[in-house]
């Protein structure tokens, strides 16, 4: 099959380091941490009392306030977000055909906040008439993407993908193959995520996944380092329009990039460890370098999933070594969770725009909080500060519980 070639030609940000594209990377590349004490519920009786919050968002600034009330949190950041990517790319929506156009976006929880909200509606005075006639389309998983095609009148492929942390870089990776295949010459992809909630923050903090370092939260994420105990919850939204090259060329798009590559894989493992020395992250990365017919040694910068916890730095790190054997120590990792925190299933989107920024400006923001590193952690991580290279081809990993892979892989846009 001959395939198109697919493009970057937007993108829209929420995140907990900024509202936008523009605060999001001038944060990232300054090293400013997003976490603080969690301001959204009475905190005090949990083991972790601090999380990445999204800071200065107004809904009101996008919705009117009926609409508020009917759209959870999580669809008001996929919606922002993507109105946000949608100025980006200059696409004018009354000359475009519609039906070419899809929305592929993820969320590994979906409407938690509203299914928590209305739970406490009915359990707490047995009266089923208190529950929302909005309740189920608020809390569905699918109603982001949905939303968003309604919103735009956006007509071509539509769905949601669900795959824990690494839902978003599947939700990039469908949108990339329809568009290869044929399918749709234009999708907005990504993930949302408002999940810092009671039952969220007490789940997370029952399995031990999260680091309880209340008193030095600034430092809790800390990928790659020694010291790192568990990740902190973050939560936004991160969305990137993907188009189809001729596509993009015949309307003078601004082209961040392409995409060339992705890698979809299955640990077959574990609910929620990582097989044994990245086994799956290996596989996916192989396969996105194969599937780009690129080397491996045009790769130099990998956003890695880096969660700051025990086992998945370790794997991860591992990983990349057994794919890139001595070519590993020649690039530049970071984790950008380092300061925005893990988004879960919008992870993959904000990642996935870092990334691309990074191989647009040859800059790779800092791994903030890495003071002791971990001795079998040894590649450059990018340490404290940002580092300056040449990037011609960069990879996007994410890893989500059941053993879920995705590794995205962008390159130099070249006409």
């Amino acid at each position: 099959m001959n395939k198109r070639r697919v493009v970057v030609t937007g993108l829209g940000a929420i995140t907990p380091i900024g509202i936008g594209v523009h605060e999001f990377w001038t944060a990232l590349l300054k090293g400013e941490s997003g976490v603080g004490p969690i301001t959204k519920f009475d905190a005090s009786n949990f083991e972790t009392q601090f999380a990445a919050e999204v800071k200065n968002f107004d809904p009101e600034n996008y919705f009117d306030k009926k609409s508020v009330k009917r759209i959870d949190p999580f669809t008001q950041y996929a919606i922002a977000a993507s109105g946000m990517a949608l100025t980006d790319s200059e696409i004018d929506l009354e000359k475009i055909n519609k039906e070419r156009f899809g929305v592929i976006f993820g969320s590994g929880i979906g409407g938690m906040v509203t299914n928590q909200q209305q739970h406490f509606n009915f359990f707490e005075t047995r009266n089923p008439r208190l529950i929302s006639p909005f309740f189920v389309t608020m809390m569905i998983s699918d109603i982001a993407a949905g939303q968003i095609s309604i919103k735009f009148g956006l007509k071509g492929p539509n769905y949601a993908t669900t795959s824990a942390c690494a839902t978003s870089s599947h939700a990039i990776a469908d949108a990339f193959m329809l568009i290869q295949r044929g399918s749709a010459d234009l999708m907005i992809s990504g993930g949302s995520e408002a999940a810092i909630i009671e039952m969220a923050i007490g789940g997370f903090n029952a399995m031990k996944a999260l680091s309880r370092w209340n008193d030095r939260y600034t430092e809790a994420s800390r990928p790659f380092d020694k010291d790192r105990n568990g990740f902190v919850m973050g939560e936004g939204a991160g969305t990137i329009i993907l188009e189809e090259y001729e596509h993009a060329i015949s309307r003078g798009a601004k082209i961040y990039c392409e995409i060339a590559g992705v890698g979809l894989t299955g640990d077959a493992y574990h609910i929620t460890a990582p097989a044994p020395g990245g086994e799956g992250a290996v596989r996916s990365m192989r396969e996105a370098v194969r599937d780009a017919e690129i080397s491996l040694e045009d790769v130099d910068y990998i956003n890695a999933h880096g969660t700051s916890t025990p086992y998945n730095d370790i794997n991860e790190t591992n990983a990349i070594k057994t794919v890139f054997g001595d070519h590993a120590y020649k690039m530049v990792i970071s984790s950008t969770k380092s300061m925005t925190g893990h988004l879960l299933g919008a992870a993959g989107g904000i990642e996935a725009i870092a990334t691309i920024l990074s191989l647009k400006n040859n800059i790779v923001p800092p791994t903030i909080n890495l003071t002791n590193p971990d001795p079998e952690c040894d590649l450059n991580y990018s340490p404290l500060k940002s580092t300056k290279k040449e990037i011609r081809s960069a990879i996007s990993n994410t890893f989500g519980f059941g053993g879920h892979n995705a590794s995205l892989l962008f390159k130099k846009f070249e006409e």
